[in-house]
């Protein structure tokens, strides 16, 4: 079965930093494409990174320079390096991988930047 377990969450101020990271249990992780989304009260979820198997990494604009997705396939972890953390990037983050066309999700972690 596919387990995926956020972490790193918090409150933090404009222009500070945090980690995130995702435990995957999966198997093949090497071969899995993972990606961190978030979600905005009242808004819908949204594609923040993607690492894809060989390592290429894809960003959505609002984040692109800001935040660095990273992934060790000995350890089965991905991680989400943001910095320059602005209010609009609150949020609830989540580890997605796709498995026979099924995505699945970890139960998120709280992200709030202040003003």
């Amino acid at each position: 079965q596919v387990q995926l377990v956020e972490s790193g969450g918090g409150l933090v101020q404009a222009g500070g930093s945090l980690r995130l990271s995702c435990a995957a249990s999966v198997a093949f992780f090497i071969a899995k494409d993972m990606s961190w989304y978030r979600q905005a009260p009242g808004k819908q979820r949204e594609l923040v990174a993607t690492i894809f198997s060989g390592g290429k990494t894809n960003y959505g604009a609002s984040v692109e320079g800001r935040f660095t997705i990273a992934r060790d396939n000995a350890k089965k972890m991905v991680y989400l390096q943001m910095d320059s953390l602005k209010p609009e990037d609150t949020g609830v983050y989540y580890c997605n991988t796709k498995v026979r066309d099924y995505n699945y999700w970890g139960q998120g972690t709280q992200v709030t930047v202040s003003a």
